[in-house]
């Protein structure tokens, strides 16, 4: 299925680009690049591509904050959906339940984030909100690595207050994704192993699942309310789409297969090298170090107090 989807988007792409469609890859070939590690990355753990290509696009390239947001929005409309695809088709479990839940929050973040606070916030803050958002799961694999038991294989029962807390972690990852692309599969991640005690390959497949979802609520959001998708926006948007239709399911086939501990590793990498750039390119003014430390104060308490939290730790059918 996996294939065929790709053989499809190919002969869609193919004839959509033509006769310039090498022309689409050439002329952008560093987005085609960053997009076969962010897709195989997006597909394997709970990280959409948008965490790849926004650090890439913003502080490698120089693309703007803005656009980085909605490319990362775009592409994983595609990469995520064809990982999603591969997770239903390889019988992954995943908890829709969670994914409905945790979605309707993210549409209010999501209005919130890209409506009411993108047009306020400057670029550095918003870079910096990515990063600490990175550095808070971070935290979150530090946990899992120090010995926490993960003893449930899917949720307890969802009653007034389980609804609760997933609807808060949809709305505070939709604001999130809202001003950066990606975002809520994190949060809703952390919330999952932490808070729920769920075992990381349910927590994973879930995670991905819910950023396709909301990356087309993104796009949609964008075309139908917002400005759309800009020229150079699409045109980064074409040059990735071969590649994350295949490496996004690639990376959900890879999760299948890796040990838990090789794919938490490797995430704590990445993030290392996305915290050490951003204080190495950015400048730091007292505004941005204040909102940085007090941002990174708050996930990390509500990590440490999810992780200390037992009331979940049970196991569940």
């Amino acid at each position: 299925m996996s294939i065929l989807l790709a053989l499809s988007v190919w002969s869609v792409w193919g004839f959509y680009t033509y006769p310039d469609s090498w022309s689409v890859i050439y002329n952008h070939w560093q987005v085609s690049v960053t997009m076969i590690f962010g897709s195989i990355i997006a597909g394997a753990t709970s990280e959409g591509g948008g965490a790849i290509a926004f650090p890439v696009f913003t502080k490698v390239l120089h693309i703007p904050a803005s656009d980085a947001k909605v490319f990362s929005l775009a592409i994983q409309s595609v990469g995520m959906v064809a990982a999603s695809i591969a997770i239903l088709m390889m019988r992954v479990k995943v908890l829709w339940s969670v994914i409905g839940w945790v979605s309707l929050g993210g549409v209010f973040g999501m209005l919130i984030g890209a409506l009411l606070l993108a047009p306020v916030l400057a670029p550095e803050v918003i870079r910096m909100l990515f990063t600490v958002m990175a550095v808070s799961l971070a935290l979150t694999l530090t946990f899992l690595n120090s010995g926490f038991r993960l003893s449930n294989n899917a949720m307890p029962e969802i009653n007034t207050k389980e609804a609760g807390i997933l609807l808060m972690a949809g709305v505070v990852g939709g604001v999130i994704s809202g001003l950066v692309g990606s975002g809520i599969d994190m949060i809703c991640f952390s919330v999952l192993v932490l808070l729920f005690r769920v075992c990381e390959s349910v927590a994973t497949p879930t995670s991905v699942v819910l950023m396709a979802i909301n990356s087309l609520l993104g796009v949609l959001l964008h075309l139908i309310v917002l400005d759309g998708i800009n020229a150079q926006v699409h045109a980064y948007w074409l040059a990735a789409v071969p590649v994350v239709v295949v490496g996004a399911p690639l990376g959900a086939f890879c999760c299948s297969r890796m040990h838990h501990l090789q794919i938490r590793y490797l995430l704590i990498f990445l993030i290392s090298i996305e915290l050490f750039s951003s204080i190495w390119i950015l400048s730091f003014d007292m505004t941005l170090v204040i909102f940085s430390v007090t941002l990174l104060m708050v996930f990390s308490s509500l990590m440490f107090w999810m992780s200390k939290s037992a009331v979940y730790v049970r196991k569940t059918e």
